[in-house]
């Protein structure tokens, strides 16, 4: 008599697991720490990152016969390297995730928008959005921080409206592709106000395609996140961010390059992780390309 074994849940997460690329495995674990990291901060780090020790100024990290309380060694004011990159991967993450959520809420919207009214209204948001592709958008930032001045509030709504113009293109061409399709007429023939069916009908319908765009351009919101502090017109002291501890540690890459390495690293690191799990996630979820 044969019994049948039903799977049970773990045995299928598990096998879920098995096929998922060691590449993009490895990316998650990653990913997972820079999110640990960012949770955590508080408890993890060591030292106070504003607390200067001229006297241990230049520390080679421990591992490299530095001090021991030193772990990545310490800056040109002897600030604790360690420290400073944990609240540093809280702060890049903090503004990437928050410029990212900015640019896909306002690009959601406005594609929706485009792809309902049409008409002078469609044709209005379609010139913003090739006008946003057409110039480089770091240009307009440091232009508008320049002018306003540096704060680390307008630094996150600059940060979000890069990168709008590419969820607006994708939702408006999901939108009219979705409106002719048998269950959103269906919809419509029952009486459903327009609100209703592309809240609870068309947008979860698109929602893949929303989170493989959010994760393709969350790498976007890191880097440019990078350059305005590494430009010092970005995040600015006391805080910390990647970009500006890779600024601040330029000067001294041939007698103290963990200054600048580290963190620059994280950021490779971060955004190669990122961009391979954004690939893995469009051509698991994106139906075309199966």
């Amino acid at each position: 008599m044969t019994v049948a074994v039903t799977p049970t849940r773990t045995s299928k997460l598990f096998r879920g697991l098995r096929r998922v690329p060691f590449g993009v495995g490895l990316s998650l674990a990653f990913l997972s720490l820079m999110f640990f990291i960012f949770l955590f901060a508080d408890l993890i780090a060591t030292h106070d990152i504003t607390a200067q020790d001229l006297t241990n100024r230049l520390r080679r990290p421990a591992i490299m016969g530095g001090p021991a309380q030193f772990w990545l060694g310490t800056d040109e004011l002897g600030r604790d390297i360690y420290s400073r990159l944990i609240y540093a991967i809280r702060t890049s993450m903090l503004v990437a995730i928050a410029g990212s959520l900015i640019g896909a809420i306002l690009g959601t919207l406005l594609g929706f928008v485009a792809a309902h009214f049409r008409g002078m209204v469609e044709d209005t948001i379609m010139m913003l959005v090739d006008w946003q592709s057409s110039i480089p958008f770091v240009v307009v930032a440091l232009a508008t921080l320049a002018f306003l001045g540096t704060s680390f509030g307008l630094v996150v709504i600059l940060i979000g409206l890069q990168g709008w113009d590419n969820y607006a293109r994708l939702v408006r061409g999901l939108v009219l592709s979705a409106n002719g399709h048998g269950y959103a007429v269906a919809i419509r023939g029952l009486g459903a106000p327009p609100v209703y069916v592309y809240w609870r009908h068309i947008l979860p319908n698109i929602a893949a395609a929303l989170m493989v765009q959010f994760s393709l351009n969350f790498p976007e919101t890191i880097l440019l996140e990078a350059s305005l502090s590494f430009l010092g017109m970005g995040v600015q002291p006391p805080m910390t961010s990647l970009g500006l501890m890779l600024g601040s540690g330029r000067r001294f890459l041939l007698t103290a390059w963990w200054i600048s390495v580290l963190p620059g690293a994280v950021i490779f690191l971060t955004t190669l992780s990122i961009s391979l799990v954004g690939d893995w996630l469009r051509d698991r979820l994106d139906p075309t390309l199966r």
